[in-house]
């Protein structure tokens, strides 16, 4: 690919029943910004179709019967100090939110190829913070992506421009991850966004797609680095869990006591590094969950964790 010296690219979704838009924004004089969606007189928008690279279904690799099928089976990845979960869904098909950092995509690709995969059907950039979207740019060019979400939301970084070119290159179809998108709604399987709900956060981690994930009788929270503005927001949602990924790595700016009550978790999954730099997991947080009764499960301390679920019961397997 010819290295380019300066790119602005911003995703836009267009809503519509059958197609996706990915916008292209180019001005040699500017960056990428943070505060705002850009405008431009440079505007491409075109309905992007599945390349050769990007089959329009499964393939019949992944069709094959695997251990646990008809289950649900979340695979909480250590990736050190950042963000990554596998979701192999009962239908067979695949789900990845967020990659790590930049140094992480050849290991997450590898798990799910050692899974028996190399498809994912729906791909989630949470928000564009790099340890979280930092591995995805590996993962978009060695596995096959069927749906991707990403907030509209753009911000100033080498990894996210870096990922918006790969998205380009691989001629993905973005849709845009916001309050009420509906993922996946089949029988007993239903997944959906529930945050963000604006574009006027001052803080880039509450753009975080909130994503309620419900398997039959049993459901899955997952929510990204949201912190507490987004919680308040989501007071009048069903957020209740058996099983929450953390929001923000266990920081003290995520997780109240009365959002954690609502959601009263069986599992708290907490996913960053050993001995990282922020002093994450808070000890004021896991207060919080041992008061609710919830059982903690770190990455820091057990590594990858992985909770299996056949709709009524959940197993830590």
């Amino acid at each position: 690919m010819k290295k380019l010296h300066i790119i602005i690219i911003t995703i836009l979704l267009l809503l519509s029943a059958c197609s996706a838009a990915i916008f292209l924004t180019q001005n040699p004089a500017a960056t990428v910004t943070e505060t705002s969606a850009l405008t431009s007189p440079y505007i491409l928008s075109t309905e992007i179709t599945p390349s050769a690279e990007q089959p329009s279904q499964t393939d019949s690799a992944q069709t094959a019967e695997k251990p646990g099928a008809g289950q649900l089976t979340a695979h909480f990845i250590n990736v050190g100090q950042g963000d990554c979960e596998f979701i192999e869904l009962p239908n067979n098909e695949t789900m990845l939110i967020d990659a790590g950092d930049s140094g992480s995509g050849p290991e997450i690709t590898a798990y799910i190829k050692n899974l028996g995969y190399d498809t994912i059907n729906y791909l989630v950039a949470t928000h564009p913070h790099a340890d979280h979207i930092g591995g995805m740019s590996y993962v978009i060019k060695n596995l096959n992506i069927i749906h991707m979400y990403m907030p509209k939301k753009s911000t100033n970084t080498k990894t996210f421009e870096n990922l918006l070119q790969t998205i380009l290159d691989m001629n993905i179809s973005v849709e845009k991850a916001e309050s009420g998108t509906e993922i996946l709604n089949i029988g007993n399987l239903k997944i959906g966004i529930l945050a963000p709900d604006s574009e006027a956060y001052k803080n880039l981690n509450n753009y975080s797609a909130v994503i309620k994930m419900d398997y039959k009788n049993t459901s899955f929270l997952f929510m990204g680095d949201a912190e507490k503005e987004t919680e308040v927001k989501l007071q009048d949602e069903d957020v209740q869990a058996d099983v929450l990924k953390v929001g923000h790595h266990g920081s003290d700016t995520s997780s109240t006591t009365a959002f954690l009550e609502k959601v009263s978790p069986k599992y708290a999954i907490i996913s960053c590094g050993k001995n990282n730099k922020y002093g994450h997991p808070d000890s004021t947080v896991l207060q919080n969950l041992e008061s609710i009764g919830s059982a903690v499960l770190r990455t820091d301390q057990l590594g990858t964790i992985i909770i299996r679920s056949d709709g009524t019961l959940l197993t830590q397997l």
